[in-house]
């Protein structure tokens, strides 16, 4: 099921690269015309899925991580849709084809799991993925501050420089991405401490409750990439790390991002896992 909106996306994908490169309105409109369609076929895809395990379809990494692209792209559009600004499509586009590819390949089965039915858990995954989701945009846009940058302290205003956004515009939307990233992040690790705690209580033998230690490198992680973007949040407010400093920042918590979700989930067999 998987497989249609990845399809899909890289359609829309070449449609932003067309209008990144020819700058055409019309272009610009059939990329976002286009996205929008993938993304309703991937909505749909989810809530099949909803309906099939009776919940929202991310214990799974697999399907977490389709979840995650699909809240990546919809909160991308948002952002496109509020700004009327489309050259973002072309880097957040690869993004979204990259990773809906796991996926598409390596489904996998969700197993039902009686520690999981709680809303404490839903709310927990759902956080922590929509703060994903803001720190991939965040990441994107300030890499993009960078080629900006780099063009204008060279005195070279040419490809890039004609098709991105300003400076200031890029710093505002980074800085916007990451306020947002971080509360959600907040948000998810505070219910899952709440979770894990009442989880204990119901299912004290649970192995993978057993498991939940700061010593759990899935744990360790999201800690970590707390850390680097409240340093983030705190830098741009009291050290005056805005610009240049606070967009590196983005895309090496993003990495950080990218190693709990990829690597720590399919890789590391000592870390919690329900499926």
């Amino acid at each position: 099921m998987n497989v249609l909106p990845l399809v899909l996306y890289a359609i829309a994908g070449v449609a932003y690269a067309v209008h990144f490169a020819r700058r055409q309105p019309q272009a610009g409109r059939t990329a976002t015309t286009l996205l929008l369609f993938a993304v309703l076929v991937h909505t749909f895809v989810i809530g099949m899925q909803t309906m099939e395990v009776r919940h929202v379809p991310f214990a799974n990494p697999s399907r977490a991580i389709s979840t995650f692209v699909w809240l990546l792209t919809l909160s991308y559009l948002y952002l496109e849709l509020t700004t009327d600004e489309r050259a973002m499509g072309v880097f957040i586009l690869p993004i979204v084809i990259g990773l809906q590819t796991i996926p598409a390949i390596y489904p996998g089965v969700e197993n039902a799991d009686p520690v999981l039915d709680s809303p404490w858990f839903w709310v927990h995954v759902s956080s922590l993925l929509f703060a994903y989701a803001s720190f991939a945009l965040a990441s994107v846009l300030g890499l993009t501050y960078v080629l900006q940058f780099k063009e204008i302290k060279k005195k070279h205003l040419g490809y890039f420089f004609a098709r991105l956004p300003s400076l200031q515009i890029l710093d505002l939307m980074n800085s916007r991405a990451v306020t947002v990233g971080w509360v959600f992040l907040t948000v998810g690790v505070i219910v899952g401490i709440i979770w894990t705690g009442q989880a204990r209580v119901t299912s004290p033998d649970d192995p993978n409750l057993q498991a939940m230690a700061l010593n759990d490198p899935k744990i360790f992680v999201a800690l970590l990439t707390w850390a680097v973007y409240s340093f983030a949040l705190f830098a741009r407010r009291t050290m005056g790390w805005s610009g240049k400093r606070a967009a590196w920042l983005s895309p090496v918590g993003f990495a950080i991002v990218l190693l709990n979700f990829l690597l720590i989930n399919y890789f590391v067999t000592t870390s919690h896992t329900f499926n």
